[in-house]
């Protein structure tokens, strides 16, 4: 298998790469998308925190300052949740909270299970110390990760860091979503369209074991995510939680996200930061 791999992500045949990928995305998810509407808030306390309606999941983010701070942040946005699915803070940010405050990521983590917290809002593979170790803290802490993330792709081969993900994943069992496009541009890898969607299709073939592949609508935009869709991807995320319908109602954020997806082929199914359906 290691060398029909190697095979497989050397070869320019981006579009038999993405038929297997398509393979097994139906075969987990059938012609279903999900996305979610996210709306954003500072770590810092106190900061504005104005939640839209529509949001699906309130995402905080930034690196909290202190343990203190993040607990208390968590217990605010919280309370203007009302209910809404609160996410928060990258592990590897918590991992270097944990050493400055001398305590234990579990203790860390325990202390914003207290506070109210159920999401970490990421888990960014390439930057943690020990992934192993700090999802299964994060675990055993009561908590669960919206998603596996890659901070910036290490070298222009994926193969080496997809098998990692898949590796982890039999580890730990409980990653829900994992979204293999890089937040940040690697300047010494700098990537294509091309290099992007092959990086999805081969994802989705080797992660087999983590049920959704995520693509981000903000940072993607929605030309590369609907032809993510279509080899591999099933899941779109941060979806502008803003109902603004001041270019037409078809222009909608809400609007614009299904008419991508249906026109991939796909039907949308809204989902919460819980992962739970909310409409279709």
């Amino acid at each position: 298998m290691d060398q029909e791999l190697v095979t497989l992500a050397a070869s320019h045949d981006i579009i038999s790469i993405g038929m297997l990928a398509d393979d097994v995305r139906r075969r987990l998810h059938g012609t279903k998308t999900t996305f979610v509407r996210v709306a954003t808030v500072s770590a810092e306390p106190g900061a504005p925190t104005t939640i839209p309606p529509a949001a699906g999941e309130v995402r905080i983010t930034g690196a909290p300052s202190a343990r203190s701070s993040a607990a208390e942040r968590v217990r605010e946005v919280i309370a203007a949740a009302s209910g809404v699915a609160v996410s928060a803070f990258s592990l590897a940010d918590l991992e270097s909270l944990a050493a400055t405050e001398q305590i234990t990521l579990r203790a860390l983590l325990e202390g914003l299970r207290g506070a109210g917290l159920e999401l970490i809002a990421e888990a960014p593979i390439d930057k943690l110390q020990d992934a192993r170790r700090s999802i299964e803290a994060l675990n055993i802490a009561g908590l669960a990760l919206a998603r596996l993330t890659v901070d910036q792709s290490p070298s222009a081969d994926p193969l080496p860091l997809l098998k990692g993900v898949s590796d982890l994943q039999r580890d730990v069992a409980v990653i829900r979503a994992f979204a293999p496009l890089p937040r940040r541009v690697n300047p010494a890898a700098p990537s294509t369209g091309y290099d992007d969607v092959k990086r999805v299709a081969l994802a989705r073939i080797v992660c087999d074991n983590i049920p959704s592949i995520q693509v981000d609508w903000s940072l993607y935009g929605p030309k590369l995510a609907q032809v993510a869709l279509t080899v591999g991807a099933d899941d779109v995320d941060a979806i502008a939680a803003e109902d603004d319908q001041s270019q037409g109602h078809r222009r909608s954020p809400l609007e614009e996200i299904r008419r991508n997806i249906r026109a991939a082929g796909f039907e949308p199914v809204e989902r919460s930061g819980r992962f739970d359906a909310i409409s279709e």
